[in-house]
């Protein structure tokens, strides 16, 4: 066969891979607002197994299917022990069973995905602190005041509100709403509400370049309650960026702690019907070595968000005061 037979023979051939070839499957676009923005809106849920970091040398995903089930399976037991003690009450409406998230159909042993042991790359000293803070809520209380503030209902527990958000083990319901300006979330576990600002949100300013312009984030002298959040769009995806944390809630336990000069950007990106993609990095140089990125899925939840009236029916300060007494006179 001369040259030109073959070069010819060759470009037959990849035409006719080209044309038998499957077409891939476009990217997911997401339903639109009547102000044009992607559609994040509706009741979510973060409820998952997984948690922010995994046990020592635990990769984060597996090669096979039956990898996956062993380690769940092993998780699961781990779980349903520590549901079956104390008083055994177990799961129940409020606090359903639940298995551990996939994401990209693998699933995921943690939400961190960097740095890529899966665990905080805290600096020693505020690891003492975070510590020392753990250490402080599991004392015998004196007075309700001893307790940490999500024993005593004045916070969402399990960082469930505060950017990064994380997945608690009960009320894991989210509410997004939007406006042309605002995003909000509010979340089940003591109904927690952010206002995340979109570009323009300040001034309502008319016509497209205003719209177009970010807000700016508020002076550092103020301090806001879960922070100062302001967003945009990239395409698919809001972008959000918290800073001005008040130092009065800047400890998450018991699953990490910031300081209140943090930096927090998250990205929500509806990936599929019933699939946000909730991407977050935290950038805080006093309490970490490093910045350090997770992800987690929030998926489609039947709703309604339901009062969380924690302090209405906080049966468990006075049983901690009951005990706390009654071992102090065991003693």
């Amino acid at each position: 066969m001369t040259p030109r037979r073959i070069i010819a023979a060759a470009l037959a051939f990849a035409a006719a891979v080209t044309l038998t070839a499957s077409p891939q499957a476009a990217p997911y676009r997401a339903p639109r607002t009547a102000d044009g923005q992607p559609d994040l809106q509706g009741f979510w849920t973060t409820l998952s197994a997984t948690s922010l970091q995994r046990p020592a040398g635990a990769p984060l995903t597996f090669a096979t299917r039956a990898q996956e089930q062993a380690y769940e399976s092993n998780l699961m037991a781990q779980i349903a022990r520590g549901e079956a003690s104390g008083l055994g009450q177990g799961a129940a409406e409020w606090h359903p069973a639940y298995g551990m998230a996939r994401l990209d159909g693998k699933l995921r042993t943690s939400w961190l995905v960097s740095p890529a042991d899966g665990r905080l790359p805290y600096r020693p000293e505020a690891l003492k602190r975070f510590q020392a803070l753990m250490a402080a809520a599991a004392e015998s209380p004196a007075n309700p005041e001893d307790r940490p503030p999500t024993d005593r209902c004045l916070l969402a527990g399990f960082a469930s509100a505060t950017p990064p958000m994380m997945n608690p083990a009960v009320a894991g319901g989210k509410q997004i709403v939007q406006t042309a300006t605002e995003v909000a979330i509010l979340s089940e576990m003591n109904h927690d509400l952010r206002i995340i600002r979109l570009a323009g949100s300040l001034g309502r300013e008319k016509g497209r370049k205003a719209r177009q312009a970010a807000p700016a984030h508020l002076p550092p002298s103020v301090r806001v309650w879960l922070g100062d959040s302001v967003g945009h769009w990239e395409g698919e995806t809001l972008v959000v960026e918290t800073t001005n944390f008040h130092d009065q809630e800047t400890f998450r336990g018991p699953v990490y702690m910031i300081s209140a000069a943090a930096r927090v950007t998250e990205r929500f990106t509806r990936t599929a019907r019933d699939e946000i993609r909730y991407a977050f990095e935290v950038d805080d140089p006093a309490t970490y070595t490093a910045p350090w990125r997770g992800e987690m899925p929030l998926h489609p939840d039947k709703g309604p968000i339901f009062e969380f009236a924690c302090h209405e029916g906080n049966y468990s300060m006075p049983l901690m005061l009951q005990i706390a007494r009654a071992a102090e006179k065991g003693r």
